[in-house]
């Protein structure tokens, strides 16, 4: 049992830390403040391969291992997680064309968007449909060579810059039960009908583009459905849920990391009654059980994505990781704003975006609550076994 980094693994880190500190942290408040899309910091990632993450290396990939994976966008949140996102959805769509593409599918698409030549993103949620993936209304009605889509989409990472942008639709609307008749669409959005509606407004995770989308008529070759097989749909996106997930937990990783970082170093610098506040025990609990919480969201993670890389089934493990550390990021984020006092909530230091950015990691990728369920049913069941 090894709970250290590997010499690769601690070498990309230290990559990607100086990144970080170079390119993300002097322009990550101005970016985030005005919503503006950091096309330079995405320059970069493109240069570094990192839009390659999870490409194989025949396509021009890094092929990286999950903990590899975990510790890249742990280091990137630190410095602003928005960024993170904008490779997070990327990647999530590059394993599912990986793992599930036909050879001309990976081929088409797989070399470009290792690059950061093209990007993408995938498109599951819907108005009326959020955790509950089989109620979704999209449809895809085959004819003849070519599917004809109808639907609508949102909360989408990437709408404007993917290319393709996986769509999970019903092939079938009447299969019983639904995710029978489920299956994805690489959708070129230069097809007519493809429409980016708009941006939804949020409270936090700015910069990255999260977009409304509607398709009306739009046509898809009967080429570019995933796999060449109906039906397949549900499962290909759970799988890739699963390493979303790890992404997930790896990105809260890094807010509470820094949300730490912030009120540590705060502390030693503030002076209150003539004393650092550091010295004071109030504080001292604070910053004691923040560090406890966050080096367990953190071997979590890692303990999850090991779980992945060993080939063996994670559901459970990432569903464990990615509740814990979510949860963990928002209360660390509150921590340090109390820590900070009357200043952690200004916009002037980074724990107020922190604070705002927190929740999206225990909404997003299923909802924590959810989660719960899924995590409880896999231990009842026995696919699942704690100890």
């Amino acid at each position: 049992m090894d709970f250290e980094l590997s010499d690769e693994q601690r070498l990309l880190r230290d990559t990607i830390r100086a990144f970080v500190n170079a390119e993300i942290r002097p322009v990550a408040r101005e970016f985030e403040a005005s919503g503006q899309y950091p096309e330079q910091i995405v320059a970069v990632m493109a240069k570094m391969g990192l839009f390659g993450l999870l490409v194989p290396e025949e396509y021009g990939g890094m092929a990286a291992d999950m903990v590899s994976l975990a510790v890249v966008f742990e280091e990137i949140s630190r410095g602003w997680m928005g960024v993170a996102g904008i490779i997070g959805s990327h990647s999530l769509s590059c394993w599912m064309i990986a793992r599930f593409g036909t050879h001309e599918q990976k081929r088409a698409h797989l070399p470009a968007l290792a690059s950061g030549e093209r990007r993408t993103g995938i498109a599951l949620t819907e108005p009326g449909a959020g955790s509950d993936l089989q109620g979704i209304a999209t449809t895809a009605r085959k004819d003849g060579d070519r599917y004809l889509v109808n639907g609508a989409k949102t909360w989408i990472t990437n709408a404007r810059h993917a290319n393709p942008l996986p769509v999970l639709v019903k092939t079938d609307p009447s299969a019983s039960p639904p995710h029978k008749g489920m299956s994805v669409l690489l959708v070129d959005p230069a097809t007519p009908g493809f429409e980016v509606v708009r941006d939804l407004p949020k409270l936090g995770y700015r910069g990255p583009e999260t977009c409304e989308i509607t398709l009306d008529d739009v046509a898809v070759p009967a080429g570019n459905l995933l796999g060449g097989t109906q039906g397949r749909g549900l499962q290909q996106v759970l799988a890739a849920l699963e390493k979303g997930r790890v992404n997930i937990a790896a990105r809260a990783v890094g807010v509470a990391q820094e949300a730490y970082d912030q009120a540590l170093r705060y502390s030693g610098q503030r002076e209150a009654f003539g004393r650092k506040i550091s010295d004071f025990q109030a504080v001292q609990l604070k910053l004691a059980d923040m560090a406890m919480k966050l080096q367990a969201a953190r071997l979590l993670t890692y303990w999850a994505a090991s779980r992945a890389d060993a080939g063996r089934r994670a559901d459970l493990e990432s569903g464990l990781a990615k509740v814990y550390a979510s949860e963990v990021a928002q209360e660390c984020a509150f921590t340090a704003m109390q820590v900070h006092g009357g200043y952690g909530y200004s916009r002037e230091f980074t724990v107020e975006r922190l604070y705002r950015d927190a929740p999206l990691m225990v909404i997003g990728e299923g909802t924590n609550d959810i989660l719960r369920t899924v995590i409880a049913e896999s231990l009842i069941d026995g696919r699942g076994m704690i100890g």
